[in-house]
């Protein structure tokens, strides 16, 4: 059961329209506004994703008068985004060497 819950985790970080608002988050909360013209994707491409990575826990979301407000989750999506970026930063020559990933591969 817990691979199942890996996996679905790992899912919702391939995703690439996902990835972008992640992506966008991580320099600061942004309104829908704000992503759509960050990433440059349709707002209802945008407000379907954000509904996933909110249910999921990835993020999180405010409301400030009318307008909603997005944001990284910052107890757990914000601190393990650090941590990725310090192995990329260690690993990323190896990491884009890696035949195996760059095929798509088992």
């Amino acid at each position: 059961m817990k691979d199942l819950s890996y996996k679905l985790f790992f899912k919702a970080f391939s995703n690439k329209t996902r990835f972008e608002i992640i992506n966008s988050l991580r320099k600061g909360p942004k309104s829908v506004s704000d992503i759509v013209k960050k990433t440059g994707l349709e707002q209802s491409r945008i407000s379907h994703n954000l509904k996933c990575l909110i249910d999921c826990g990835f993020v999180e979301n405010n409301r400030n008068g009318k307008q909603v407000i997005y944001s990284l989750n910052e107890e757990t999506i914000k601190p393990l985004l650090e941590l990725i970026d310090k192995h990329i930063r260690k690993y990323e020559k190896h990491l884009r060497k890696c035949g195996i990933i760059k095929s798509g591969g088992r």
